[in-house]
């Protein structure tokens, strides 16, 4: 992608840390200083760092630091910084900061805060990850009017697809039992995005939304140390004194930012291509029934079709292809089997889990698709899978989910865990038959060229391959240690 265009704050002061070891100089964008300002005026101090902090007023400078020193200054690792632009104390020095944007009251605050405590200049990202078209509609006149010098969109439907949920479709990885991974995979790709973006944008920094209680704030996080551990990362709700939704509005009002006019859902809810979360109000209390008219992915398996509807799909080293014989990219497969699911409210689950931070949550979720794909691929594996392989894989798909709900999608773990995955799931190729009707999804058929059934070894009939007569020996064999515990006990 080609180099997006920087925006110029106004004038702003730059402090260049040096340590023992020298690194290249890295050439940064031009800056403007209206006033030269010394070092007590900053606030600084030079014994805090590695090395001596140093005033730069020129318009070009390099930039030299310790590897042990990251490029700006993390905020809660730093003293006040006093602005010279407008004397405002500072949490920290940034030049430029990523910040993971959704239009809402949350995000739209946080770009003034961060321009405001840190004195940077903030480029907005959001990723279209198929959460809806209506949720990207006129984002960009909301950043640039919170104080956003530019908001970039990036298209990751596919990616989001191809290389987080098929893989994870693949090795069967579902999170205490039901939980099928929608929001956790989904912050790696985008995180994955934004440290693209901030390499494009020449941005020090990157943050988030992510509340300080949550599991996301994780995921974000260990996405940019794999990927960038030179990045700062900000995180708003880890710092700033707003404590609710009021207090939101008063810091927008007090900033002149524009308040989104949108109705503040009861619930809190992430949407993607793969599910739809809810959480909050009355799902705080796991007694109480979720009402109807707070699911909107999937129809009431009661008001679903009073006729089953039939779908096959294709299935080639483990990984879905097709949809009743027609051959569709993931993202496209996934969006037809959310639409034919949802209408048979396929894919609804209510359960308690245990966050990566410590505390229990409720929560419900819709994943009409993934539920039937979940479904056809380990029912393929009943026909090409062996016992013992079969076992592995399900161990290590309890693992493998682990990792992925704790964010830690880029570890070499996981990542040599599903080589293992695709290596043995080569010969899972096929069709599997379903039949959805009211909420249940049933398997009526199965097939593949690499399946260890056959038919002459399984029948009733005497066959040349099986003979009936070498069970005896096997079964006196195989029953050998309970029969010698028997005899002990008996005295035999």
């Amino acid at each position: 992608m080609a180099q997006l265009k920087a925006f110029s704050s106004s004038s702003s002061t730059n402090l260049l840390f040096h340590g023992s070891r020298k690194e290249p100089a890295r050439t940064y964008d031009k800056i403007h200083c209206s006033r030269k300002a010394s070092l007590e005026e900053l606030g600084v101090k030079a014994s805090e760092f590695c090395g001596h902090a140093i005033v730069h007023t020129s318009t070009n400078f390099g930039l030299a630091c310790n590897k042990l020193v990251i490029q700006a200054v993390m905020a809660s690792n730093t003293e006040p910084v006093t602005s010279a632009m407008d004397g405002k104390v500072l949490r920290g020095k940034l030049n430029k900061v990523v910040l993971a944007y959704s239009g809402g009251l949350d995000t739209s605050v946080i770009v003034p805060w961060l321009r405001e405590n840190y004195g940077c200049e903030v480029v907005c990202f959001t990723a279209d990850v198929g959460q809806g078209l209506q949720e990207l509609e006129g984002l960009e006149e909301k950043a640039k009017a919170s104080g956003a010098s530019q908001l970039v969109v990036k298209d990751l439907k596919e990616e989001f697809v191809r290389d987080f949920i098929f893989p994870c479709l693949r090795a069967g990885a579902i999170y205490e039992r039901k939980y099928l991974l929608g929001t956790s995979m989904a912050r790696p790709v985008i995180a994955k995005a934004m440290v693209d973006v901030a390499r494009e944008v020449g941005a020090d920094a990157v943050s988030h939304g992510c509340t300080g209680k949550g599991n996301d704030q994780v995921r974000f996080e260990l996405t940019f140390f794999a990927l960038n551990p030179e990045l700062n990362v900000v995180a708003p709700w880890r710092e700033w004194e707003i404590t609710g939704r009021e207090d939101a509005i008063e810091y927008a009002k007090k900033h002149n930012v524009p308040v989104p006019v949108t109705k503040k859902s009861i619930y809190s809810r992430d949407r993607n291509l793969w599910h739809l979360s809810h959480e909050g109000d009355i799902l705080e209390d796991p007694a109480n029934e979720p009402k109807e008219d707070m699911y909107m992915m999937s129809v009431d398996p009661q008001d679903a079709p009073n006729q089953p509807e039939y779908v096959k799909i294709g299935i080639t080293d483990g990984l879905p292809v097709s949809l009743n014989g027609k051959v569709l990219s993931p993202a496209s497969l996934l969006s037809e089997l959310n639409a034919v699911g949802g209408r048979h409210g396929i894919g609804r689950v209510d359960m308690v889990e245990n966050r990566l931070v410590g505390m229990k949550s409720r929560g419900v979720y819709e994943t009409p698709g993934g539920t039937i794909l979940f479904t056809a691929i380990r029912e393929l594996e009943s026909l090409t899978l062996d016992r013992e392989t079969m076992q592995i894989k399900d161990i290590l798909a309890l693992k493998y989910a682990e990792l992925v709900y704790a964010g830690r999608w880029f570890d070499p773990l996981r990542e040599s865990m599903d080589a293992f995955m695709k290596e043995i799931t080569k010969t899972t190729t096929g069709s599997v038959t379903l039949k959805l009707f009211k909420g249940s999804v049933n398997v009526t058929g199965r097939e593949s060229p690499y399946s260890l059934y056959r038919e002459d070894i399984s029948s009733f009939e005497s066959g040349k391959i099986y003979d009936q007569a070498d069970a005896a020996g096997f079964i006196r064999l195989y029953g050998l240690p309970m029969r010698v515990r028997a005899m002990l006990e008996k005295g035999i």
